[in-house]
């Protein structure tokens, strides 16, 4: 399967972690990442408002890359993969609203008069973890098992809100739950899978943030997990980092691994260290795997 892949900003700056061990873990099952040329941001969190039309530019511009690429036969797929859950809730909104609205699409073409063709409303919108479920969770190569790991399956929101572009059950998401059991670990059940990190609060109120993540920890943690796993780098920064800066201030406090899905799966897959990106996570993941010598290709 070659497929139109969208990294997205943060892939190329504080997610390469999430980037290379996807990359590396696709091409091991049989799946290629074909970057989008020319790609652009997605425009981040859609906007509330209603006349909002300008905000849909750069999202529509990224599936017109992609229908050019099906059109120069560059890809065997009219999906857009992305990564990111916020890129992946940016984007399918959008493309939702473009192919239920002719007119609005029609203005969007008509601002990019600049391009050689128009968007047809072609292109559909992919999270990487729904191609993993349909390539079948059960039909992965899993050569290193993670037996006996505990992992607590963090969504956060925007994997599953709204309801029309969640990739599953916004009430009781399982689609992780279900790769971590393929991986030969332990799915741990747990209340806070799919609250808020505190988003962008990270920024400018930095207190609130370490409260929610606290919450967010201590729920994992009594719940039996070793680890937590997610999809979204927004969270995985306040998970990580924050939590890490909490450690420094609170010696009582206890830290807990925060994995992107796709380096359990790397590891779970056999690859080599070096292709996980481990050492950009701000928890030191090594003595939880060590543990359970589930690194492969470490010293």
């Amino acid at each position: 399967m070659k497929i139109p892949y969208f990294p997205g900003c943060t892939m190329k700056t504080t997610a390469k972690n999430f980037e290379m061990s996807a990359i590396a873990s696709a091409k091991k099952i049989g799946i290629e990442f074909v970057e989008i040329p020319r790609w652009n941001c997605c425009g981040v969190v859609s906007s509330l408002t209603s006349d909002d039309l300008m905000k849909h530019l750069a999202p529509v511009r990224n599936f017109l890359r992609v229908q050019e690429m099906n059109k120069a036969e560059a890809v065997s797929e009219n999906r857009l993969l992305t990564l990111c859950s916020m890129c992946y809730n940016t984007l399918s909104l959008t493309n939702n609203r473009m192919k239920e609205n002719a007119d609005e699409l029609q203005k969007i073409n008509d601002f990019m008069h600049r391009e050689d063709e128009n968007y047809a409303g072609s292109v559909d919108v992919v999270h990487f973890l729904s191609i993993l479920d349909e390539w079948g969770f059960d039909k992965l190569k899993i050569e290193n098992p993670l037996k006996n790991l505990k992992v607590a399956s963090y969504y956060g929101c925007m994997l599953l809100r709204p309801k029309e572009v969640g990739i599953d059950d916004p009430e009781a998401p399982q689609i992780m739950e279900k790769l971590v059991t393929a991986m030969g670990a332990e799915s741990v059940e747990w209340d806070a899978k799919s609250r808020c990190c505190g988003s962008y609060h990270t920024v400018k109120n930095i207190d609130l943030v370490k409260k929610l993540v606290s919450g967010i920890i201590n729920d994992a943690r009594e719940n039996g997990a070793e680890a937590i796993i997610t999809s979204c780098p927004l969270c995985a920064f306040n998970l990580d980092v924050r939590q890490k800066e909490m450690a420094v201030k609170n010696s009582d406090f206890q830290t807990m691994p925060i994995f992107y899905f796709t380096q359990l799966l790397g590891i779970a897959l056999g690859l080599e260290k070096s292709d996980l990106g481990l050492e950009f996570n701000a928890i030191n993941p090594n003595e939880i795997l060590k543990k359970y010598e589930k690194i492969k290709g470490a010293k």
